[in-house]
């Protein structure tokens, strides 16, 4: 069943549709513009818009062969795209950035760089194809604390610097990150329903961050609420999935964690596990873990000639179809998240 709202139509041709309970893109162009126009009362140039806007989101969706995909025929739309991190190491060691096509859950404890990170991202995804980007910008949901915009601003001058002229001929990297606060999970929905497909049709973003997942899940619900909030888990999960699908986007979901109280079994080795339980891992692509070390090494940003003291932090593949599991090193210094070679 066609959604009307997934359609760009005036509010008057939307209301009209209902009235006449023309709630299917089979029964819009299967009736003529006449009949279109006896049961609607629209006028000539509205039937013409719905026709033109009801076609588009038919065939928004193409098709293809396995022979098609195996000879390098695929269309762009069903093609795996990745996005750059801004780091080479991490891209090496995530074969070439974040994939497409699903949840890319990132997960870690407090200051492990999870919003550094999806910062990061959404500076990469600028990038021109050639440069492993998506030459589009980004939405990015803050569920938590404001925006860290002073944070942003200097990993953009950071960032600038390594890219050729050409590229900082563009307009401003910060003016193309569209930013959201949901403080609730009704502000979250409205975003991920309304807004954020409209920016998605217009092709102005291809990357949503969600920042994070489980601050509006973990403490909204009470225990004899868990189906309850099992059910709304899952329907928001879906409704990032059909926009990945539908748009060929990666959707970056960050979690928090919590103690993991069977270390000691075969079920898990690490210390923490990713909140929101079973339901929520059911709906992640991939899964990746972001962990703080004991350890520290000398590292110069290059803007000083003293060396700081950093704090080495790992990045682990817990699942991901095109990953084994494996883990890599970085540091986080004033240019952003840099891995550590090998």
């Amino acid at each position: 069943m066609m959604e009307l709202q997934a359609l760009e139509l005036h509010p008057k041709i939307l209301g009209a549709l209902k009235k006449a309970k023309l709630c299917s893109a089979q029964k819009i162009l299967t009736l003529s513009e006449a009949d279109l126009h006896r049961q609607t009362k629209l006028s000539s140039n509205d039937i013409q818009h719905l026709l033109k806007e009801t076609a588009k989101y038919v065939t928004q969706s193409p098709m293809t062969t396995a022979l098609d995909i195996h000879e390098g025929l695929c269309p762009s739309a069903l093609k795996v795209q990745r996005i750059s991190t801004g780091c080479k190491v991490i891209d090496e060691f995530l074969r070439g950035g974040v994939r497409s096509g699903g949840i890319t859950e990132i997960v870690g404890e407090s200051a492990t760089g999870k919003t550094q990170l999806c910062m990061q991202l959404c500076l990469a995804v600028q990038l021109p194809l050639d440069m492993n980007g998506l030459n589009a910008g980004a939405v990015y949901i803050c569920t938590e604390d404001v925006f860290p915009s002073k944070r942003l601003h200097q990993m953009i001058q950071h960032f600038e610097k390594k890219l050729d002229s050409n590229v900082t001929k563009n307009p401003r990297l910060g003016d193309h990150i569209f930013i959201e606060h949901a403080s609730d999970k009704e502000g979250l929905l409205q975003c991920v329903t309304k807004r954020i497909p409209i920016l998605l049709r217009r092709n102005l973003v291809k990357l949503v961050v969600v920042d994070s997942i489980a601050a509006l899940f973990r403490g909204e619900y009470g225990l004899e609420e868990t189906a309850k909030r099992a059910y709304h888990l899952r329907s928001l999960g879906l409704l990032l999935h059909k926009l990945s699908q539908q748009h060929n986007i990666p959707v970056i979901c960050v979690n928090q964690v919590s103690a993991n109280m069977r270390r000691d079994s075969d079920f898990c080795r690490y210390d923490v596990i990713p909140a929101l339980g079973l339901t929520w891992s059911n709906l992640v692509t991939s899964r990746l873990l972001l962990s703080r070390t004991s350890m520290t090494i000398d590292s110069s940003d290059g803007t000083s000639s003293t060396q700081s003291k950093c704090v080495v932090r790992t990045l682990q593949a817990i699942f991901a179809s095109y990953l084994p599991k494996d883990i890599c090193y970085y540091v986080i210094n004033s240019h952003g998240v840099q891995g550590l070679a090998a």
